[in-house]
């Protein structure tokens, strides 16, 4: 009697099997080179964030040039204006811990305020962080500077709203996304710059709202999550060889067990 089909025709079941753990090795794979590359781009972005935020400071561009200012350029460089703050107008931005402010911490207010340059036109400062009980203006008054200051931070572009984020509440003067056209819209603000500035400096009598400089802390564990899937992979790959040599070793024994009639 011969072995059974089972055992005489094993590569049938190698074989599917081998597809199978081809794809999945070769989409573990694929998953593991993608991280690669952003860790790539996050230490390209990363060493362009420092560049900018660490070079000295320029001039405001004038406002016949906003419209020509392009995100990807100007976004985190350094800047230096004397502007006056109009303390009537400001907006509360709900916000906590950021990527870019390692000595913020807890949750509270970012406070948003438009600047009167000396030639009339506005630009919109994020004065800095405010702790929950304190957004209330009243609350730091000797933080209300008055007259004209010499203001240095850093340049930002708005953030777009958020699928997950609650809707901004301008009647109660609160925002939840950094959103200038809405607050502009609700203060009836007249026509500003595209951009926002984060003020580094000077920080206020009382140190309310809490300016600061610019360090980015954004994670990059993408070398951890690459090992990870190839890793992965050459689990897969190696259970899988382990298998099919077992499983072609098989029918061979199984010979020699059983007696031919």
């Amino acid at each position: 009697m011969n072995g059974s089909p089972s055992y005489r025709r094993p590569w049938l079941s190698v074989l599917l099997l081998g597809l199978f753990t081809a794809a999945v090795v070769a989409v573990l794979s694929g998953l593991g080179i993608w991280q690669v590359e952003r860790k790539a781009e996050k230490e390209t972005l990363l060493a362009a964030l420092d560049t900018k935020l660490s070079a000295p400071p320029i001039a405001l561009p004038p406002r016949e040039a906003w419209s020509r200012l392009d995100r990807a350029g100007n976004e985190f460089r350094s800047v230096t204006f004397p502007a006056e703050f109009l303390h009537d107008q400001e907006a509360r931005v709900y916000g906590a811990a950021s990527a870019y402010r390692p000595d913020v911490s807890g949750a509270g207010y970012w406070i948003f305020t438009p600047a009167r340059l000396l030639g009339g036109s506005i630009v919109i400062v994020n004065r800095g962080f405010v702790p929950n009980g304190r957004d209330d203006p009243r609350t730091r008054e000797q933080g209300q500077v008055k007259g004209v200051v010499e203001m240095t931070g850093a340049l930002r572009w708005p953030e777009a709203h958020g699928e997950f984020v609650p809707k901004d509440e301008p009647e109660h003067n609160l925002w939840y996304t950094r959103d200038l056209e809405s607050m502009a819209k609700a203060k009836g603000w007249s026509t500003v710059a595209p951009f926002y500035v984060e003020l580094a400096a000077p920080t206020p009598p009382g140190g309310l709202p809490k300016p600061g400089v610019l360090k980015p802390t954004l994670p990059n564990n993408h070398l951890q999550y690459a090992i990870t899937w190839f890793g992965l992979a050459a689990v897969f790959a190696i259970a899988f060889f382990f298998w099919a040599a077992g499983r072609l070793r098989r029918p061979r024994r199984q010979e020699r067990r059983e007696p031919e009639f």
